[in-house]
């Protein structure tokens, strides 16, 4: 099975953002995903979908993903508004009523998007009341692979300005992902750089931006003098098989597109 994974859109209905068209970036997407992979089951889109929390420009989303050609799965990021996403966007049955977080069953195991949104910071968190439905997930999925979206990194990436905005108490939900053993994999966004890695035994990854690119920690940086990566954005194209997981990062348009 393919799913299509794009993360960190930051989409605005009009103006640059850090020196890019959020919509020229998306729409370079969407010709690239609807041309070479419109067999996809699924392109998840794993938060900070907007940049400004409006209605204006979670319409404007809306309209541009409404020419994409595989079903979407869309997740909020610290950037999201939950009200006004699930007003304009389609989610799956059986989300949650009062987060955006829910299960999708496939033919390949079973897809879990967690909602690690935590209103008024840019770091994340998952509550009791989320916690709770994803220990029900697991253990309802038994021996049965389960693939895990997620915003926010649980654990620190090696990314001085990032890991201060990672998950709380992450080790709090790796314990619990790998307790159960059925977790095969975490897909994970908000840091704008592609890592690979292990946590507690579960493999990880993270993606970058469809808009702009974090810079590599060396030379050191903070947010008081951040400037985008000169780096052309990335989506991933993820296989799930009896075999495993095949995730591959491609290029949709070049670094100066849409600038």
């Amino acid at each position: 099975m393919k799913l299509i994974w794009l993360s960190d859109l930051h989409f605005v209905a009009d103006g640059i953002e850090l020196g890019h068209d959020p919509r020229a970036r998306l729409k370079a997407a969407i010709a690239f995903i609807n041309q070479h992979h419109a067999d996809s089951a699924y392109c998840v889109l794993s938060g900070d979908l907007v940049n400004r929390e409006t209605v204006e420009d979670y319409s404007a989303l809306a309209e541009h993903l409404g020419e994409l050609r595989v079903p979407m799965l869309p997740m909020v990021g610290n950037h999201d508004d939950r009200q006004i996403l699930r007003s304009v966007l389609p989610l799956p049955d059986g989300c949650m009523d009062e987060f955006i977080q829910y299960a999708v069953p496939t033919s390949e195991g079973l897809i879990l998007c967690l909602d690690t949104h935590k209103i008024g910071t840019p770091a994340g968190e998952l509550c009791a009341e989320r916690l709770a439905w994803l220990e029900q997930q697991l253990n309802a999925a038994g021996a049965g692979p389960v693939y895990v979206f997620m915003h926010h990194p649980p654990m620190p990436l090696g990314l001085p300005m990032q890991d201060m905005d990672r998950l709380d108490d992450g080790e709090v939900f790796l314990d619990l992902a790998a307790s159960h053993g059925n977790v095969k994999y975490l897909f994970i966004g908000h840091v704008h750089r592609p890592i690979t890695g292990t946590a507690k035994g579960i493999p990880f990854a993270t993606m970058r931006s469809v808009l702009y690119q974090a810079p590599a920690p060396v030379p050191a940086w903070d947010w008081d003098n951040f400037a985008p990566a000169e780096e052309a954005p990335n989506l991933g194209i993820i296989t799930l098989s009896a075999l495993g997981v095949n995730l591959e990062y491609i290029q949709f348009c070049p670094y100066a597109e849409g600038t």
